[in-house]
């Protein structure tokens, strides 16, 4: 049974991941921030009992993060994959009035708490067996396929969360871990609207087969839900 961490699964893609990996027979740590209030999610792991943990965590706060290791470290001894998810998007901003705060939060959810989180399950990782982490990017953090100024400090912590994802694969290559970004395209979530031409279903569907298929050759890659490469 794989052992699989997903983080920012109390809603769109993160809830979807939860929804198909206990439907593959896995055993799922997922992560929120007010599990009380993720009714989806403690939904599911009533109606899987045993093999759903729902677990507190703020991707900002070093302390969440160690007290989440401390937990799955309780329930486990290792993991087969951690999908890093969780994230954050500062909607309608437009220069000129770009807020130094935007930037900051969304540089801490979006890369500094991947890399922290990544960094403190690192033991358990290496304890499985071509243990992987996929870490969620956007197309919008591509710095050859910008050509218009939108979304600055979601694109701009994209962009690093790229960078965080060589780094890993470089630092990672010894230990037999995999480590790779992806696109899960526009998707119809909260964050992608209503009118996002993928479903949540297809993109996870998409990206679980990508996580399959991942090698060691893999890593360092930067691919969408088809498995097909995006340029940096």
């Amino acid at each position: 049974m794989q052992r699989i961490l997903v983080t920012g699964a109390n809603r769109g893609l993160g809830l979807e991941f939860a929804r198909q990996l206990l439907t593959r027979g896995a055993r799922v740590f997922a992560t929120c921030r007010h599990p009380g209030k993720a009714l989806a999610l403690t939904g599911l792991a009533a109606a899987h009992p045993g093999r759903l943990t729902v677990l507190p965590l703020e991707l900002a706060s070093e302390r969440s993060i160690a007290e989440l290791v401390r937990e799955v470290g309780a329930l486990t001894d290792a993991l087969d994959a951690l999908i890093n998810n969780g994230g954050m998007l500062v909607s309608s901003e437009r220069y000129g009035t770009i807020a130094a705060k935007s930037l900051s939060d969304s540089f801490a959810s979006n890369v500094a708490g991947p890399l922290l989180l990544t960094q403190a399950l690192s033991p358990l990782l290496e304890k499985a067996k071509n243990a992987k982490v996929m870490n969620l990017s956007s197309r919008l953090g591509s710095l050859a396929l910008t050509t218009a100024f939108g979304t600055p400090s979601y694109a701009i912590s994209k962009a690093a969360l790229n960078m965080v994802t060589r780094q890993l694969a470089a630092t990672f290559a010894p230990h037999g871990i995999t480590a790779f970004c992806v696109s899960p395209g526009w998707v119809s979530t909260d964050m992608g609207g209503a009118n996002a031409p993928v479903t949540p279903h297809d993109a996870v569907a998409g990206l679980l087969k990508v996580l399959d298929a991942a090698t060691p050759a893999a890593a360092g890659q930067f691919v969408d839900y088809t498995g097909a490469a995006i340029d940096w």
